[in-house]
């Protein structure tokens, strides 16, 4: 840590930071980082994102939700689709001959917040006297959060900010863009998020339960 002691990662928080950068991108580059549910393929890349959040702090999620954001820019950069637009300010608008750099604000802003929004919200749980007991629920419940974070935020923000863009990749008129967003987000974010929330709580748990055994 540096004479500011506070400022920058210490070197366990670096670490950890390193860790984890290295799982999500293992896991976006390849299969392990989706579920096969048949009807869709969920991905689970934000999970450790969630799971650093929860055992390690907002400061270490939101780095590690920039790495996450980091790891989708380049993945739509080299292998781009009908979307990748929205997330790599390299890939074309549809209609344009460039891309925009309003793409960096999808790639991220939600992926920080999903390192940053589990941790309160298991916080918050804690406190609640009807559910602080039950640590498995409350760990559950805030792996869910941070997926409906990711989920909602980066499908409104494409909405929002690319609304033609969407209608013109998926050849639908522009009016009903919503109605495609809504959709994506109850067919994609309803099984990411019990995914994300299974998931992070089993592991959290399992190191939480950890740390308490070293401690004795």
């Amino acid at each position: 840590m540096n004479g500011s002691g506070k400022s920058s990662l210490t070197i366990k928080e670096f670490a950890a930071v390193s860790l984890f950068a290295a799982i999500i991108f293992l896991m976006t580059f390849t299969p392990f980082g989706f579920i096969n549910l048949v009807v869709i393929n969920a991905t689970i890349v934000h999970v450790p994102v969630i799971i650093g959040s929860i055992l390690m702090g907002p400061r270490v999620g939101a780095c590690l939700g920039g790495m996450f954001g980091l790891a989708s820019v380049i993945r739509n950069t080299v292998s781009p689709t009908i979307l990748s637009f929205a997330f790599s300010p390299l890939v074309p608008v549809p209609g344009a001959e460039r891309g925009s750099p309003v793409a960096i604000l999808i790639c991220f802003l939600p992926r920080i917040l999903v390192g940053i929004v589990p941790y309160y919200v298991r916080g918050f749980l804690s406190s609640l006297p009807f559910i602080k007991k039950s640590n498995a629920v409350c760990l559950f419940l805030s792996g869910v959060a941070g997926s409906v974070t990711n989920t909602v935020l980066v499908m409104h923000l494409l909405f929002f900010l690319f609304r033609d863009a969407f209608a013109q990749a998926r050849n639908v008129p522009a009016d009903a863009v919503y109605g495609l967003v809504v959709s994506i987000i109850t067919a994609n974010g309803i099984p990411e998020a019990l995914a994300a929330g299974i998931l992070a709580s089993a592991v959290c748990k399992a190191v939480e339960t950890y740390r308490v055994h070293l401690s004795t």
